[in-house]
Formats: structure tokens, C-alpha cells, sequence
């Protein structure tokens, strides 16, 4: 079989190394690749929002299957255009995709399906915006409804910061189109998770728990980034949380897209706080969550390719998925200025000392191979050290071993990753 995955990241190099596993995958080709991902696969030089491109080379090169990795091909219909060509894709149509593509949307749908998730409003008007903030006050949390790379949501603690998030995203227009319109919505406290699944549309499977860390900076402070680490499974999702999750969540989301009329396969992603008043959604993505994948498919047992097409056959409900007992920690190592502006082109070292790395991967996110061979920084986020190990503490400390062979001029990295965990551990 020859597999065709999009995107340059992270999660597409652990995409690709969990599919490079399968007796039944034959050739994979990666568009555009990393240094990473090169070594595994044969990278097409073609964006990832290059639609017709993508399509004409997976027609072209009679690809048996097509993985998506980012959301962006996916809010523009890489599925139905594939599909339209008879060809098969892992991931939703446009109009599931919209479950990303727009909060809006997405908050009209989880009211339909009666999902809890917070109150919100949502405004094409900057004035009625700010006019809402000052009625509701604050905490409040102010969203770009369309994609901005992780980084259209603003927790605001004032409404004076709130405003100045309204203006720099509907009227500076920081994240272009995506801030055309803004959903407020209500402030949740508590403890966020990641619960993935994967449907045909019908049965709804769930992958391992995990959590993700958004902010660039230790203790959860500073900006939010496309996330700095990730750990899996993770502890406040108990088997009764998740028998709820799925029961209150998943479930009726997948029949409330059916009763549009909309199928939704491949990979849903709910981004969810556990408040005191159970589990509310904070938001829906379309695909693996980057870097929660890393840390996933570190886990996952089985035949991932085998997985990706029993749900674009509908054959999810005689399918099992089995998970390694130990627990998985990503660190994410990121260039210096991320989430702002970066440098490229810093020489990376160290990567040849974790080669054959017994407990875990290093998988590549922004690199790229210099001329002569070295591994270059290409961007924010620039590499996923994912380590295994029998407990969470274990798997920190492996984790962190291998960050420390690691270096290039201003690397930056958060030094807490898995912290909950590490503290639900010590209480247990």
C-alpha cells in the first residue's frame, strides 16, 4: 500500500513512524516533510494548502490512502476532492471540518446536541463585541472564529484586556480572516484534557487520554503557543470522567453532525476543562492534536494504517485499539522568540547521540537538513523529545535526559511538563 500524509510537523513525523510500522504499508510520501520525516518517507515539495496539487499527486501516484495532518487541507476540502476522484482519505469532509474551522459553528452545533460547554456570543461588529465584554465581564475568553495556529484564544483576567484582544483581532486583524468574526464565551475553570476518538460516523472509538501544555512558560504563564509538551494518559480523566466524556460528549456530536447530514471520519479532538460541574467543551478539532499525537501513538499498540481504514470503510465497530501500559512525556523544544518571531538556520546538535534511543523518539517538527548534512531549525517548534516510562516520574526523567543532549543557540523548553501528573501521583 502506498500511504500520502500532509504537513511538516511533529505529529506528521509521528504519524509517519507509527505507519512505517504497518507489514501492510509499502511507500509513504510526505508533503513537505522535515529532516526527520525524510528519513522515512519521500517528501513532495507541495503546501499543504496546495489542494489541487495534493490531489493531482495523489491521483498521479495511485496513493491508497491520503492522512491529513493539519487542520488547514482539511477546512478546505482535501477530502471531498479526493474522494470526488475516487480516491480514499483519513480525515473529514469540509463541511465536518468546520468543527475547527469555526467556533461559531462549532458553539451552534454543541447547543443543538445539548454538549455542555460554556455560554458565549458570537460578533462580525468589534463594537457589539466590546459592548458584550463590558456587560459580561471578566475573566472572559476572547477567540478568532477561524484557524490562527493555536494562538487565536486570549484568557482575558480584565475587560480592558479583553477589548485590546477585540481590537487586535477584528479590526488590526493579527490573524487575518480568522478574526473577521469573535466568539466571547464564558471563562471555565479547572483542568483541561485532550480526549481524541476516531469515528466512521457511526462508531466512536477513543484513543488514550492525554494533556497538553499551552503556555510557553513554566507554572502555565505566559502566551498561548500550538503547545510545548504533552503527556499521555493523564490522570484526571478517570475511567468514570471518560465513560461520561464519551456518553455526554463524543457520542452525541457524532449524531448531531449525522442529523446535518454530515459523516464525520477520522480523528475528533475535544479540547475540554473538568469543572466541578463535570466535563464542558472548551473547543473541537479535526485531527491529532500536535503534541498530544507524539505521545499517543508512543502507546498505541497495533497496526495504526489497519486503524485509518477500517473507519473510512465503516468497519470501526469490530476494531479494538491496545495501549502500552507505561506513560508517554513529550517536551518540545522550540527556537528562542517563539511564540513570536524566530531565527532559522541554527544548527541543532546532539541528535546523533539519541539515534537507537531504547525509551523514546525524537520526533521533528521545525527542521530542516543543511547542506552538509546537518539538521537545521526551521521553525517555532522545533522538535517532540517523547519518552517512555513506567511512571509518570520515570518517563519525565527519561524525557528530560534526552532534552539535555540536545542544543542549539537558544533552544527554550518548559521544565514542568507533566506537572499535574507528577503531583496527582505524589497525592496517590
Amino acid at each position: 500500500m502506498r500511504v500520502f500524509v500532509i504537513g511538516g510537523g511533529g505529529r506528521e513525523h509521528a504519524l509517519v513512524w507509527k505507519l512505517r510500522q504497518s507489514p501492510a504499508v509499502e511507500e509513504i510520501y510526505c508533503a513537505p516533510g522535515n529532516a526527520g520525516i525524510d528519513e522515512l518517507a519521500t517528501p513532495v515539495a507541495i503546501d499543504p494548502s496546495n489542494v489541487a496539487a495534493l490531489v493531482a499527486f495523489a491521483r498521479d501516484q495511485a496513493i491508497d490512502l491520503t492522512v491529513p495532518g493539519p487542520e488547514l487541507p482539511l477546512t478546505l476540502g482535501i477530502a471531498d476532492a479526493l474522494e470526488a476522484q475516487g480516491l480514499r482519505c483519513f480525515g473529514p469532509s469540509r463541511a465536518a471540518a468546520q468543527l475547527e474551522g469555526s467556533k461559531a459553528f462549532t458553539k451552534e452545533l454543541l447547543g443543538e446536541c445539548g454538549i455542555p460547554t460554556g455560554f458565549y456570543g458570537s460578533f462580525t461588529d468589534a463594537a457589539a463585541a466590546r459592548r458584550y465584554v463590558r456587560e459580561v465581564g471578566a475573566p472572559i475568553v476572547v477567540k478568532a472564529d477561524g484557524l490562527a495556529a493555536g494562538k487565536g484564544v486570549v484568557v482575558c483576567g480584565e475587560v480592558a484586556e479583553a477589548e485590546r484582544a477585540i481590537e487586535e483581532m477584528m479590526e488590526s486583524r493579527v490573524f487575518g480572516d480568522a478574526g473577521a468574526t469573535v466568539v466571547i464565551e464564558e471563562f471555565l475553570g479547572g483542568e483541561e484534557a485532550s480526549f481524541m476518538a476516531v469515528t466512521d460516523g457511526s462508531t466512536v472509538l477513543p484513543l488514550a487520554s492525554s494533556q497538553d501544555h499551552k503556555r510557553i512558560y513554566d507554572g502555565d504563564e505566559g502566551p498561548n503557543t500550538g503547545g510545548m509538551g504533552a503527556y499521555s494518559p493523564a490522570p484526571v480523566v478517570t475511567p468514570e470522567l471518560h465513560e461520561q466524556v464519551m456518553a455526554e460528549v463524543m457520542r452525541p456530536l457524532v449524531a448531531g453532525l449525522a442529523k446535518r447530514g454530515i459523516r464525520y471520519r477520522g480523528v475528533l479532538y475535544a479540547g475540554l476543562m473538568i469543572t466541578s460541574a463535570g466535563p464542558k467543551v472548551l473547543e473541537f478539532n479535526v485531527r491529532f492534536g500536535d503534541p498530544e499525537c507524539q505521545a499517543i501513538l508512543l502507546r498505541m499498540r497495533g497496526d495504526l494504517f489497519e486503524l485509518m481504514q477500517a473507519t473510512v470503510d465503516g468497519r470501526l465497530a469490530e476494531t479494538r485499539i491496545e495501549w502500552d501500559d507505561r506513560v508517554a512525556v513529550c517536551v518540545v523544544m522550540a527556537s528562542e522568540g517563539y511564540p513570536g518571531d524566530y531565527e532559522k538556520g541554527r544548527v541543532i546538535e546532539g541528535l546523533q547521540d539519541l539515534r537507537g534511543w531504547s525509551n523514546g523518539v525524537v520526533f521533528h517538527a521545525g527542521t530542516t537538513a543543511g547542506r552538509n548534512g546537518e539538521v537545521l531549525t526551521a521553525g517555532g517548534r522545533v522538535l517532540g523529545v517523547t519518552a517512555l516510562g513506567a511512571d509518570v516520574a520515570a518517563a519525565v526523567g527519561e524525557a528530560y535526559a534526552a532534552v539535555e543532549r540536545i542544543r542549539w543557540p537558544g533552544a527554550q523548553y518548559r521544565r514542568d511538563i507533566a506537572h499535574r501528573a507528577l503531583r496527582a501521583s505524589a497525592r496517590s
